[in-house]
């Protein structure tokens, strides 16, 4: 599965991923996480980054004109749209994007199924809340198209191999304190994910 080490604040914590084998880091545009990291401080740590590495920026309730420009002045290669938003609204942005499904029950995890999207657990606050989802919703389901994300751990995320999703994103669960990664927990996820 692939990886995605997401709540990056810090240029230590992006190489530490990266040096580990993450193949994406995200970026948290919106000022209510703990795992906020401003324009400017983002731009700085993407600069600085090697190539090949997907770089995802998160936002929440952003217009396209916003999420465009937030992304080509930060270096961010792809937008992780978490909220929910109509059919114009993607057809107007122009970053390449991933949605996210805020599942609260099985029939969501069919959403946009001929599309790569991610699925979290439903919480009333966005983002990384650490609840998981319930992995018996995925069986007999495709998830060649689905990046998993909330709850996991480097403990837990081996469990998931059977279910053949495209990749898995943690922020929580790797965690030092918020906003400050533990590098032995990131190493460890990444080994087991793998």
């Amino acid at each position: 599965m692939r990886t995605k080490i997401c709540g990056i604040t810090n240029y230590k914590d992006a190489m530490a991923a990266i040096d580990a084998g993450a193949d994406a880091l995200g970026f948290v545009f919106y000022e209510k996480s703990p795992r906020y990291i401003s324009l400017e401080d983002a731009a700085a740590i993407i600069k600085k980054l090697p190539p090949f590495v997907e770089k995802v920026a998160l936002f929440v309730n952003e217009d396209t004109a916003s999420i465009d420009a937030m992304c080509s002045l930060s270096g961010a290669t792809l937008a992780q749209i978490h909220f929910e938003a109509d059919a114009p609204f993607y057809k107007t942005l122009k970053t390449p994007h991933i949605k996210v499904i805020r599942a609260k029950s099985k029939e969501d995890i069919l959403k946009y199924s001929d599309e790569y999207r991610l699925i979290d657990a439903y919480c009333e606050a966005y983002g990384g809340s650490g609840k998981r989802i319930n992995t018996e919703w995925f069986d007999g389901v495709d998830c060649s198209k689905i990046i998993l994300a909330g709850g996991l751990d480097p403990e837990n995320v081996a469990s998931l191999k059977s279910y053949g999703f495209y990749g898995v994103d943690v922020s929580s669960g790797v965690e030092a304190s918020k906003g400050k990664k533990d590098i032995q927990k990131v190493k460890d996820f990444i080994k087991n994910a793998r």
